[in-house]
Order: C-alpha cells, then structure tokens, then sequence
C-alpha cells in the first residue's frame, strides 16, 4: 500500500518539497512526439514528502459515528478493503510470510464492528469481482457474512425503490480507474439518483485515481449517452470518486436536478502526481499496473476487431486480429475462455498485433495503436463497429480515423474541450495537486 518514497532525511524532503511544489500545476498532455522525454515516469512521480497514503476507508473514527444504529447498504466490489496498520510490529510481517492478506474487506470489518449491514448493492463484475465484462449480475448472499447481495448491474441499471429500502446511510466504497468508460461512476450516478429521491446520504469513501495524473480525450456529446458514458466529460477526467460525485451533484446531472446528500471522507496524503499501484485488481481484465495504465487507449479496441487481449493473461497490454498480417506485426496470440472472458473476441483464433506489456508508462492516450491497426487492417468496412462511438462519445474520432488524420492532429482538435472542461472540474477537486 505504501508508495515508492524518498529516505527519511533531511536534505531529501527539501528536494522532494521543491519537486512537489513544481507539480502542482497540472500539466498538460504531452504530444506524440514527446513520447520517450515525458512520458509518465513512476519513479519522477513518486519523489514526493515521506507521508503514508490513508484511504477513506482506513479513517474508519469519522465515518462509523455516521452508521452507529442506522441500517446500512453498501455498494461494494472486491477493491473494498481496509488497509491493515504496518511498521506496528512485527505481526504484519509474519501474517504476510504466512500467507494472511494485510487488509480487510469493508463489509467484514463493519459486520465484526456490529454495524448494521442490511445489503450489499453489487455493480458490474459482482461483489467479488469475477463476473465477465457486461455479465447480468445475480442476487444472492454473500457466504463469508451473510449479508444479501443485491445486484445493481443488469437489463435495468437505475436503482428502483425496492433495492433501497429500509436503508438510513448508503456507503459508495468501490476503486475507480479514472476512464469515463469504466462503468463504476455511471454506478455512482444511478446510486445518487435514486438516493437524492429517497433523501437517503451517501457516504463515499474516497480512493486513489491510477489514471488521475492527466486529463485527454475527446468529450462525450449527450446525443451519445449510454452506460459507458454518461456525462459531458472527457475519456480520461483526472478525478477521484468523491471528486467526480461533487461533479455530478454541481453540475446537475441528475434526473431533474435533483441533489443527493454526499458525506465525504477523504483521504490523507493524496497527489495526483503520485504513482499509485492498485493493491487489487479493479476488474477481472485489468490484472495489474501496466493494463490499468493502458487501458484508456486500448479500449477503443472493444468498438472494433480488433481484441484487446481477453481472453489471455495479458488483457489491455496487447492488442491484436486476424485481420491485421504477420508481415506487418511479428507478435501473436490466440484467445481462449478464462475468468473474466468466458467468451473473448476472436476465440481460438490466431491474432497478429503488438505486446505493450514493457511499454512505457503515458500520461496522454495514445491513438498511434488504433490508427495503424486501422491502417493495416485487411477490410476497412469491418474494422469499426456501432459501440466505438459508444466509446468515443462522439462520431467525429471515427471519422477523423477514416480520414487519415495523424494522432496529434486528432489530440489537437480536443484541446479547447479539454481546457473548458479542466476550469468546470476546478471547483469540484478535493486535493490540492
């Protein structure tokens, strides 16, 4: 849980203050051709003040006061966990050696703390995160606990009267990757909305945005709304989840503008400059740092024929097709059935592509992958399908592709968007940098 830090000494946080001063500004996405000379270096990002990240759900003295005889729902995933205390002693030390796990789930805790768990509101992926990308998630009981799971994610995504009653307090707990397309803030949405009519609060427990280094992309136009993106916002937004849910409620996203009461508990000791590696995998096809950096680019894969790496142990850090030649990419793959993809695209096929799992870390998205598959894709009709613009949020980046348009001409015509959108996000930032 700890990020990477400088020794503990004098002259080093002098320099580490001096370097964290200098990143405050945000900076701005960085070209194409500055790839190499700037692209996300987790090592410059860590050299900031020797202070321990604290999640939300560590600060566990301010928020129980506000679930002390209510009756609690939480919406909640497998990322739900409470860090364990380290450099105590040594018990955490042998607990690791023995194979103990150095953190708690959210609902475990709250249960042996007698609080009132009346259910468990589970999104996209289920409670415990092994459900495929898109899969109806079923009610049921969680057998650890035996708290009722509750399923928010299916044909009908709101959350109707019925899931939330006899509820005082919701908690939003769930780690977010930071892509408008990550299905868990368009979660967060439908939970505000029904709360707000239920005048039900909202207690989210704020956590880091892996991703939360950088704002790109093209912003969704609201003709293209859909469960993948929901709001006016970029692909990549920069915000965490408490952040993003102030957004919602300032902006008046929610069904007749209606306000949901939101208790916020912040973390302690958040950058956005900061590197922060995820302790669990978010979704059963983000498996690790490298796909969670990647997968705001390659994503725009699962709008086209080409795969993004389901169906392998390599998820977003491939990417592949059998109509892309072995004469052009010298890299292969074959997708087959495991957790996470019962089905994956292009299943028992050969597929020609690139392995990005030793690329570097970025902090812009990077088109230079979606533009040449499409280059040299062998049928350019069937290269693109109706859940791109889904994706893009908008039907221009489609054809701005077709067109022949070059990445930095594409990543060009978003900036203006991008500086509206960064001075509407100002109010709404928690962290000071």
């Amino acid at each position: 849980m700890r990020l990477l830090m400088i020794k503990n000494n004098f002259f080093p946080i002098i320099i580490a203050l001096f370097l964290a001063l200098l990143s405050c500004k945000e900076q701005s996405p960085v070209t194409a051709q500055e790839l190499g000379e700037k692209a996300y270096d987790k090592k410059e990002y860590a050299k900031q003040p020797n202070e321990e990240l604290v999640i939300g759900a560590n600060l566990t003295a301010t928020y129980l006061p506000y679930l002390k005889g209510k009756r609690v729902g939480i919406v909640a995933n497998q990322t739900s966990i409470i860090f364990k205390r380290e450099n105590q002693d040594n018990e955490n030390t042998i607990k690791k050696s023995l194979g103990e796990a150095a953190y708690i789930h959210l609902v475990d805790s709250l249960v042996k703390l007698d609080i009132d768990v009346k259910k468990v509101l589970a999104p996209e992926h289920g409670f415990r995160g092994t459900a495929d990308a898109g899969e109806t998630i079923k009610n049921g009981i969680d057998s650890k606990t035996g708290v009722p799971i509750v399923s928010i994610y299916g044909s009908d995504k709101t959350l109707s009267k019925d899931k939330i009653e006899n509820i005082d307090i919701i908690i939003f707990d769930i780690q977010d990757v930071g892509a408008r397309f990550y299905t868990y803030i368009s979660t967060l949405h439908y939970v505000m909305e029904a709360c707000a009519a239920a005048k039900i609060p909202v207690l989210i427990l704020d956590r880091p945005n892996p991703n939360g280094h950088y704002v790109d992309g093209p912003v969704l136009k609201m003709e293209h709304q859909s469960f993948v993106g929901m709001h006016p916002i970029p692909t990549v937004h920069g915000m965490t989840i408490a952040e993003y849910a102030q957004m919602i409620n300032g902006e008046n996203w929610l069904k007749n503008k209606s306000k949901c009461e939101l208790i916020i508990v912040k973390m302690e000791n958040y950058s956005r400059s900061k590197f922060y590696s995820l302790p669990v995998k978010p979704s059963p096809n983000l498996p690790n740092d490298r796909a969670v950096n990647l997968y705001p680019s390659l994503c725009f894969f699962e709008g086209t024929n080409v795969s993004a790496g389901r169906g392998t142990s390599s998820q977003f850090q491939i990417y592949g097709s059998p109509f892309l030649h072995d004469s052009i990419y010298t890299y292969n793959f074959t997708p087959k059935p495991n957790l996470g993809s019962k089905y994956p695209k292009h299943n028992g096929e050969l597929c020609y592509g690139e392995n990005l799992t030793n690329a570097k870390d970025l902090n812009y998205i990077r088109l230079e992958y979606l533009i040449d598959a499409y280059a040299n894709t062998a049928e350019k009709s069937k290269f693109f399908n109706d859940y791109f613009t889904n994706l893009a949020g908008t039907k221009t980046l489609r054809k701005q592709i077709e067109s022949g348009h070059s990445a930095e001409e594409i990543r060009a015509s978003w900036k203006d968007d991008l500086i509206v959108f960064k001075n509407l996000r100002a109010p709404y930032l928690l962290y000071n940098h």
